[in-house]
């Protein structure tokens, strides 16, 4: 049975609109009270043309044409026009999934009522994602203000019956064929509906959003993963003591240490047989686990916040508010607040993956680990996780360049009409790169972690690590000689995306914590 999301302008989070994303069957309705506050804008803005005043958006031009005044006569024909004009993306197509999301957001900051369109244009959006009518749009076009315009307009041309949307094949078909097909009909603007339709955040925050999601899971597996190595490569608990953190009161320490603390609490064979050595101190890599991925996890909570608030937010321009007589030109189009977050969170996954490499580096290195070279028992003949190490190397280094802000760059556009800009969909784009690279060194590090304790058997670790290395035996068997490694990372990885890793982790070590 589908699920039920009703669109109300406010209230949606991370999660709920990830899970409609992601699920074509849920169903979409847009609620009584969100469809009486459009009902009152619109009906305001109708008197307001009638009396023959001049409003931007709704009968001037656009841009530099604002000072351009429309006759009534061709008000329906300037927002066809503009999003003709506007659909100007180029690139690679967003996902069907990224798409969907954004179709959810644009409904949603609609239905706050502030932008003056009817809700039949909620309803027409809401009745595409009903039929799973996906609107085909490039992924490069976007300098993230007067919002996400390019790929914005490629979305509501669809929905005027002149765009693509995605087949049943994955590939891009006429949309105006398939509303035949289905007897439905395409909207008919009016008066601001077009402008409604692309100005605002949501190609931007929509991604954002979803990367969002992957990276909560993908901060829980790196503590996974830096338990894992720590055992591999004996080190010490200590440094997780509660009285640390509580020295450097930053949330995201102490929660780090915690779920350390609790994926490493049982009895620990591993860590009993190196009790009283000699080692003094850890690399920071296994050592700092708590300050740097707490520091990511910070930047997670930081980041949400922001988006969720974009997500329920009013991005339009002019903005409508009848109750106070008045229609606002304004700039809640620029996507600023979303840039600055985003561009954050790349940097914070670039960090997460580049101390996993760290331990990986540890973990190959026998005058580090006291283990076999590259992990191999039979080096020389076999080569072992040498070049796993590499590819963890080239990811980091990679997103060393992605991670640099999208957001401290502008360029003014529309004849300096638009003179400064977030870039903020190039720092969407580029997290959710970075959060696919930072997947791979995970699954890399947790590839060579769980060989390290098999090269320690017939010690054993914790209850939780036993567990999890039990479940990844299954599909990815300990390496006693050389084989395409390509596949285990890609195995590995299909773990920690099905959720079966997060689901014993959490079935094991608790209620864990980001």
């Amino acid at each position: 049975m589908s699920s039920i999301l009703v669109i109300e302008g406010h209230g949606l989070t991370m999660k709920a609109l990830a899970s409609a994303a992601c699920a074509p069957e849920t169903q979409f309705e847009l609620s009584s009270d969100a469809k009486k506050e459009m009902l009152k804008s619109r009906n305001y803005i109708e008197k307001r043309i009638v009396a023959g005043e001049v409003m931007y958006g709704v009968n001037t031009g656009f841009g530099a044409f604002s000072s351009v005044r429309i006759s009534d006569s061709e008000i329906e024909l300037l927002q066809k026009n503009l999003i003709r004009s506007h659909s100007s993306g180029v690139g690679t197509p967003f996902t069907k999934t990224q798409s969907r999301a954004m179709m959810i957001l644009r409904a949603n900051a609609l239905a706050r009522g502030h932008s003056g369109c009817r809700p039949l244009v909620v309803e027409k959006i809401l009745e595409f994602l009903n039929h799973d009518l996906i609107p085909v749009i490039p992924s490069q076009g976007s300098v993230g203000a007067s919002g996400d315009l390019a790929p914005l307009s490629h979305l509501a041309l669809a929905l005027i019956g002149e765009g693509e949307i995605w087949g049943p094949d994955d590939q891009p078909i006429s949309v105006e064929k398939v509303l035949k097909e289905k007897n439905l009909q395409p909207l008919q603007l009016q008066a601001k509906e077009g402008l409604s339709l692309i100005n605002g955040c949501q190609v931007m925050t929509a991604v954002g959003l979803l990367t969002l999601q992957e990276a909560q899971d993908l901060l829980l597996l790196a503590d996974l993963a830096g338990s894992i190595s720590l055992e591999g490569l004996t080190g010490s608990r200590s440094a997780f003591d509660p009285l640390i953190s509580a020295t450097r009161p930053h949330i995201g320490e102490a929660m780090t240490a915690s779920n350390l603390r609790k994926i490493l609490s049982s009895t620990s064979q591993i860590a009993e047989s190196h009790k009283g050595c000699d080692r003094v101190q850890d690399a920071y890599s296994l050592r700092c686990m708590p300050a740097v991925h707490g520091a990511a996890k910070d930047t997670f909570r930081y980041v949400l916040k922001v988006l969720e608030t974009e997500a329920n937010a009013s991005t339009d321009n002019p903005l409508v508010f009848a109750d106070d007589n008045k229609i606002l030109s304004c700039g809640n189009f620029h996507g600023e607040p979303v840039a600055f977050a985003l561009d954050f969170l790349g940097i914070a996954l670039a960090s997460t993956a580049s101390i996993s490499e760290c331990r990986i580096a540890k973990l190959i290195n026998p005058a580090m680990s006291n283990l076999p070279a590259f992990l191999t028992p039979n080096g020389g003949l076999n080569s072992g996780h040498m070049i796993v190490q590499v590819a963890a190397a080239s990811l980091v280094s990679e997103n060393k360049i992605l991670a640099h802000p999208a957001s401290v760059d502008s360029i003014p556009t529309s004849a300096e009409k638009e003179d400064h800009v977030s870039m903020g969909t190039i720092a969407a784009r580029k997290a959710h790169k970075i959060l696919q690279n930072a997947q791979n060194v995970i699954a890399m590090e947790l590839l060579s972690a769980t060989q390290a304790v098999d090269l320690l058997r017939p010690l054993q670790s914790s209850s939780t690590i036993e567990a999890i290395h039990q479940h990844i035996r299954k599909s990815i068997p300990f390496a006693k000689e050389d084989r395409v490694f390509a596949k285990d990372i890609e195995n590995m990885k299909k773990l920690m995306l099905d959720g079966s890793l997060k689901k014993i982790l959490l079935a094991h070590a608790g209620d864990l914590q980001c």
